[in-house]
């Protein structure tokens, strides 16, 4: 219960630096390009690729408070940091199959839903 307590919070936390972090990268942007998106999945993915390599072995860190910091603040901070790190542990571990078939699925059906989604709620909503 902890475990998940902890989770909560962090992903609370990870949701609100998001909003504001995003809000602020994409004031540099033309209001076209998604800016702020792109800032927080890479900062996202350098955090994650750090503190997940350093919380499992020089910085050794209690798995629910690891749990917290990696799913819930960074999970919520961004979602893509949780894809990038399991697609490159896939390549890591020399599983390069599993790693592009990753790859090509998740962005593949991940823009085939949005466009389902999309396609759905204007047949329900007539927009």
């Amino acid at each position: 219960m902890l475990k998940l307590s902890l989770i909560f919070l962090g992903a609370g936390v990870g949701g609100v630096l998001r909003y504001l972090v995003s809000g602020v990268a994409q004031r540099f942007g033309d209001g076209v390009f998604p800016v702020g998106t792109m800032a927080v999945n890479i900062i996202g993915c350098l955090v994650i690729g750090f503190l997940g390599t350093a919380m499992a072995g020089p910085v050794l860190v209690r798995e629910e408070y690891r749990a917290a910091v990696l799913i819930g603040l960074i999970g919520a901070f961004t979602t893509f940091s949780t894809f990038a790190d399991e697609t490159f542990k896939l390549s890591a571990d020399r599983q390069f199959v599993l790693a592009s078939v990753n790859v090509v699925l998740s962005c593949g059906l991940g823009l085939a839903a949005v466009w389902i989604g999309m396609r759905l709620a204007q047949r329900i909503y007539g927009v």
